[in-house]
Order: structure tokens, then sequence, then C-alpha cells
């Protein structure tokens, strides 16, 4: 097999959170590889949203003109029906975004791609990694190959996983998983043309969770959540199962209805979620490669996004100091773990697709007809507002308007937002 000289950095995945970990390494004047088995552009499941925090980043990048000027719609305003109750509001600002957007991944990732060769990151598309190298203990490399090419080994001081839930680097080195639950949920969604669709569209039913938002090409992406446990019945009849779901929300099913699919119904059962350790000799894991969660939240896009930067916050801090790349990942560990895991914990909870619960509706009535409290409580959703000071009982109280409250019963109260969804 043949080899090269060597990389400072090789990325095995090059959609969203590796592309990104390429760019940004690469702009540092870091010899970067970034490979993918996919070419771009093309498609792959997904939740579509980038919440503000993510856009945050592609404005601080220099990518979001890009993104807008691809056809993708900005989101500012958001409708949250939870049946009794009607929330509007906007997203808080954060960082110089004030909006999300839901890019098509044709879009999205191949602007990524792009911008990483932009950088001056090599990206070898259409190429598939056969295994890890090692050198005792430690990651020094991989194998792979071209379509219809002989596998060569490739040498790299650093191997990043970025290629997905069902990593192949994660495998290989055996990281470990300390916090899983099992997946909750199925997913099933699919394009809409002529959807009248002011505002993005939240909706949360006993055993559904339903969201519209516009996407490229004057389309709208329509999303339906149900429990696993129906997921024989549901891939039975999808289309009626799903349009049933939607006819649940107002008339979102008539407005659907009005329109046209564009395409077909997208459906995965494949929903983990899991944390894993990130780090080890010679390695990194990004994006859903280290952490996946339900996309009842739609985090994965902005987590991913997240962790690149934090990623080469770390790799940069390790060869500024003379050290290896890896010698400051522990600090990369530790920030995406403060970043992530309260989040984690709510979409678990929210994954379960329970029923508002009597304080969740109190709690949701005392909203209604109070912007700002509307757009802190979408922040929650967004990743802007902290979850835990949100369901302080002082907070709740607050927001109810309550003074002398039991601190036993704020605290319930706070408890009882595990429950409700966007």
């Amino acid at each position: 097999m043949g080899t090269t000289s060597g990389y400072d950095v090789i990325v095995v995945g090059a959609r969203v959170a590796g592309a990104a970990t390429a760019m940004l390494l690469a702009r540092q004047g870091l010899r970067v590889l970034a490979v993918d088995r996919a070419r771009f552009p093309s498609d792959t499941l997904s939740t579509h949203q980038v919440q503000v925090p993510g856009i945050s980043r592609l404005v601080r990048w220099g990518l979001l003109d890009a993104l807008a000027a691809a056809g993708t719609p900005a989101t500012r305003r958001v409708r949250l029906d939870f049946g009794p109750v009607v929330l509007k509001g906007c997203f808080p600002p954060y960082a110089g975004a004030d909006a999300l957007y839901s890019p098509r991944r044709t879009v999205l990732d191949a602007l990524l791609v792009d911008a990483a060769r932009a950088a001056g990151a090599e990206v070898r598309e259409g190429y598939f990694v056969d295994d890890v190298l090692w050198a005792g203990s430690r990651v020094v490399g991989i194998r792979g190959h071209a379509r219809g090419k002989p596998a060569a080994a490739e040498a790299g001081r650093l191997v990043v996983g970025a290629d997905g839930k069902h990593s192949l680097v994660a495998d290989a080195v055996a990281a470990p998983t300390y916090r899983h639950r099992p997946a909750a949920t199925l997913a099933c969604y699919s394009y809409w043309s002529g959807v009248d669709l002011p505002a993005g569209e939240l909706y949360q039913r006993s055993g559904r969770a339903v969201a519209a938002f516009p996407t490229n090409d004057d389309l709208a992406m329509v999303y339906v959540a149900a429990p696993i446990a129906e997921f024989s019945a549901f891939r039975s009849d999808l289309e009626g199962h799903y349009l049933k779901a939607l006819d649940q929300c107002g008339d979102l099913g008539d407005r659907v209805r009005a329109g046209r699919r564009a395409e077909r119904l997208r459906t995965t059962p494949d929903l983990p979620n899991y944390v894993r350790v990130p780090t080890g000799p010679g390695w990194a894991l990004v994006g859903d490669a280290g952490l996946v969660m339900d996309p009842v939240t739609a985090q994965g896009i902005g987590n991913a996004l997240r962790d690149a930067e934090v990623l080469a916050d770390a790799v940069m801090a390790a060869l500024g100091g003379g050290q290896p790349p890896d010698a400051q990942l522990a600090s990369y560990h530790r920030r995406r773990d403060a970043a992530s895991l309260e989040m984690f914990d709510f979409t678990v909870n929210l994954a379960a697709l329970r029923p508002s619960r009597a304080a969740d509706q109190r709690l949701l009535a005392s909203l209604q007809g109070r912007p700002a409290e509307i757009d802190r409580f979408l922040g929650v959703f967004a990743g802007i507002t902290p979850i835990r000071a949100y369901r302080s009982p002082a907070n709740i109280a607050r927001i109810l308007g309550l003074r002398g409250l039991a601190s036993m019963a704020a605290a319930a109260l706070g408890q009882s937002l595990r429950g409700s969804s966007g």
C-alpha cells in the first residue's frame, strides 16, 4: 500500500460536522484531508433546522450570505401549538443572528464542502475508509480507497470521526458510551409545494409532534414524529398515517393537501440517543459520531457546527503550545458536554411524546399575550435560553406572578417543563 508524507488532521466524513471541522482547521494553515463516501451535492436524512446559535456561527464564518443566496429562507416567527394553548413569537437574537434556517442538505453540505476546499483542505469524495491505522495504542491514520482503486494508507497526526451515528471511527477505537437512552420516535417527512406557511409551525399532540418550516425551492418541509412502537403500523400506510397526524394540527392537513408533494416520504426509526467519549490518543469524534439525540428538538446541525468549532479551538491551542494536536482534547470533551447534556436530557423527555400535564398547560397559558416571555420560551428550544435557569423555581414563580410560592410546588412546576414540547 502506498503512503503519503502525512496530514496534520484527517477528517472521516465531510458533511456538516466534518466539512466545518476541515474548513476551520485549514483556515488556520493546517494540512487537512477530509474524505466521504458520498459525492456532493447529495441528500441525507435530516431535521433541516439550523438553530439560531448555529446560524450565528455561519455568520461569523462568512457563510450565511451564500446560504441565503442559494434560496434558503429565514424563519423569524414561529407558531407553537400545544392544543389548548397557542403561542406566537420570535427567536431571541443571539450573537449576530435572529432567525433559524432550514436548508436542504443538498445545499448546506455542498456549501460547507466548498468552503473547506476554499480554505485549503483536500476533500476526497466517493472515498471509502476501510479502517483506522494504529501505532501501539495510538491512532496514526486511515486506510481507504476510491471506488475501483487500490487501498492506500494515509498518515495523520489526528484522525477525526465525523462519520455520523454509525461511525466507523467510533467503532474502530471502541469509544465508550456513557449515556444512552433507547430510541423513542420514528420520523416521517417530505417536501410540499404550494403550502401557505407564513411562519415556522410546531405542534404537540398526544403521541405526535409535527413541524412545518420553509426550505429551498419554495418548498415546505413537513415533519411528523410518532412513537417508535408504532413503526410497523405506520409503515403499512405511510401517507395515510402521516396525513392523519397533520389533520390533528388545526388546518395544516388542509393546507398540505392543497399543495403538492414534491418528493417521496422519508421515514426512519433509526433515531438513537447516546453520548460517547469523544477523544483518545490520536483521535476525536465530532457531530453525531460523538453525541446524537432525538430530532424532536432539531439540535443536530447546530451541535455539529458548535462541536467543530470547539474541537478546532482545542487543536489549535495544542499546536500553539508546541504540543501534539490532541493534547488539549480533554477541554473539547468538557466544553461539548457542558453545552449539550442538559439539552440531551430535555430532548429525551420531549421525545416521549406524552400529553401535556395540567401544570404545563398552566405555565403555557400564562405566556399568552406576553411577547417577551414567549420569545424567552422559544429560546429554550433554540438552545439560547439556558434550560436549568428557565426551569428554576424562581423563574417559574416569576412567570406565573406568584409570591411566596412554596419551594416544592415551584420545583414541581419547573420540572413539568420537561414534559412540554415545541
